[in-house]
């Protein structure tokens, strides 16, 4: 599988030539773009209607706004990056007043060259007939006179809003306008659409069988901690409190009942996103080109630091030869807030300050991923600042090197989503026991308290649905272990903190660790960090 990784990074340079215009050439094909509308179409509910919004603009400070990215449903759809635009896709072809048949219609971003001369050029009109491929492309001003008759499908399917948009009033078909104009043709009313906590619990216990309830009913009362406003149903609350299999069944045919006789709307907004998770947790050919080019460059930005790192950095110095890398590459942006944490920064799980102004000799935990083309990585790397492991450091960093490497071999078609982190936290429950540092399970999960693996894609936590592993599946793959200071144990430990995330591509054949370039080894990172370093020369002249 190593020729793969080589060939689709070579496929990657000879797309990348810049076109006529000095614009790379290798972004996902029209072709690709409607195979997947076609892939969604098939598994959408008959007589249905599916209903997609570009994702809004999100102002920074006054009159600057934070650079658009494009919600991943509505670029993987349509590869339309720009805002304000709807896309509306019919499960059966559909004919208008004049004959017309069709089974899509995209509204999008009206041409205006004053407004471009400002925020760039937009495709308009014909920029998405002609390189994006539809047939059937308007202004977001004609939205309001679609057509559409909403009441005539039994499915009505979207994402419910999380009203989280501005109303600009000199455009009357920005997403604000557009939205409020689908609420109106499809009769929305807030107040009739089901919780989707609820709905998915009353899902979870319809679908449970008798011996199974007890199992259930301790899952439910798990949620009912994080979302206590769900113990006003007492439907739900009684089931998670029942010990006895006949209640629960008895509460089991009450959700029936209810939703019986619940007034019936076409409005879904349950279901699509189940339909997207499905077809976005197998990457096509097309779509591993991308990704795994975006794995490499973030595994050359770990291997980069590695050879240039030394106490005197700080972690946004760190963090600025990491993206540095990335822009060299060609990466447009990075997939998240950037991770760099010395000490016991690297036991905050998201720490995204990286203020620390010198890491003098401690681990630096290095959680980054580029972007490229829309596609993230998420690669994570801990390295000690003076190039040596101690030999505390050391013991950790190898037992978590350890529960990697039984995650990754867990890694494989056919066995539940479940199994990676079951493997690499019994490799780290037993070892943390061992050393005296937890004294039981429950202990060691405290020093270990996240899961292992994610799907990886257009998100860094992409949408799937944790089954079975299927072929051409990417997940992470990343156990840690982080003893804060103060911790209850030897104070040799204090302040470690270690992750190894790599992604992995699932195949027929095994998993490929497609990150695999950048050392994992304490061995192999030691070596590499001896190298000479690019910028090892790059001295700026002070400021003071």
């Amino acid at each position: 599988m190593k020729h793969f990784i080589m060939a689709a990074f070579a496929a990657c340079i000879t797309l990348n030539m810049p076109a006529q215009d000095g614009l790379p050439t290798d972004y996902l094909s029209a072709e690709f773009h409607k195979s997947r509308r076609d892939a969604l179409r098939s598994g959408m509910p008959e007589n249905s209607v599916a209903v997609f919004f570009a994702n809004p603009v999100r102002n920074r400070a006054n009159d600057v706004d934070y650079v658009y990215h494009q919600d991943p449903d509505f670029y993987y759809l349509t590869g339309y990056k720009e805002p304000h635009a709807v896309l509306v896709l019919f499960s059966e072809n559909q004919t208008n007043s004049e004959g017309v048949v069709y089974n899509e219609i995209i509204y999008v971003q009206e041409k205006n060259p004053q407004a471009e001369q400002w925020t760039g050029k937009r495709l308009g009109i014909e920029g998405v007939k002609n390189q994006l491929g539809f047939d059937r492309a308007y202004n977001g001003s004609d939205f309001n006179n679609s057509g559409v008759d909403y009441s005539q499908f039994d499915k009505v399917l979207f994402n419910n809003f999380n009203n989280d948009y501005r109303d600009s009033k000199r455009n009357q078909a920005d997403l604000h306008s557009l939205i409020e104009q689908f609420k109106q043709q499809a009769n929305y009313d807030e107040n009739t659409l089901p919780d989707p906590i609820k709905f998915r619990i009353y899902e979870m216990i319809k679908a449970t069988d008798l011996e199974n309830s007890a199992n259930v009913a301790q899952n439910i009362g798990r949620a009912l901690e994080y979302y206590p406003n769900l113990k006003k149903d007492k439907v739900i609350s009684d089931y998670a409190e029942s010990t006895d299999p006949n209640v629960r069944l008895e509460l089991k045919q009450q959700i029936i009942k209810i939703e019986q006789e619940t007034p019936k709307s076409n409005l879904d907004t349950q279901s699509l996103s189940t339909l997207m998770a499905g077809l976005r947790q197998i990457k096509t050919e097309e779509e591993l080109v991308l990704l795994t080019k975006a794995v490499r460059i973030s595994a050359m930005g770990q291997r980069e630091i590695m050879k240039a790192m030394h106490p005197n950095m700080s972690e946004m110095e760190i963090q600025g030869i990491h993206e540095f890398v990335y822009k060299k590459y060609g990466s447009e942006y990075e997939g998240y807030p950037s991770i760099v944490g010395a000490g016991n920064n690297g036991c905050v799980l998201h720490y995204i300050e990286n203020s620390k102004m010198h890491v003098n000799n401690e681990l630096v935990l290095m959680d980054l991923g580029a972007e490229y083309h829309g596609y993230t990585a998420d690669v994570t790397r801990t390295i000690p600042a003076n190039g040596k492991f101690t030999k505390a450091q050391k013991t950790i960093y190898d037992l978590v090197f350890e529960a990697q490497d039984a995650g990754i071999a867990a890694a494989k078609v056919g066995n539940g989503f479940h199994a990676v982190d079951a493997a690499s936290r019994a490799v780290i429950h037993k070892g943390l026991i061992a050393l005296g540092i937890a004294q039981n399970d429950k202990e060691a999960r405290q020093y270990f308290p996240h899961g292992t693996s994610h799907y990886l894609g257009l998100d860094v936590h992409d949408p799937g649905l944790y089954g079975a592993f299927e072929h051409n599946m990417v997940i992470t793959v990343e156990p840690g272990i982080y003893i804060p200071n103060g911790s209850n144990c030897d104070k040799k430990w204090w302040g470690i903190a270690v992750r190894i995330e790599d992604d992995i591509l699932i195949t027929n054949n095994g998993p490929v660790n497609l990150s695999a370039e950048a050392p994992r080894t304490s061995k192999d990172i030691e070596a590499l960090m001896k190298e000479k370093s690019a910028l090892d020369d790059f001295v700026l002249p002070a400021l003071d």
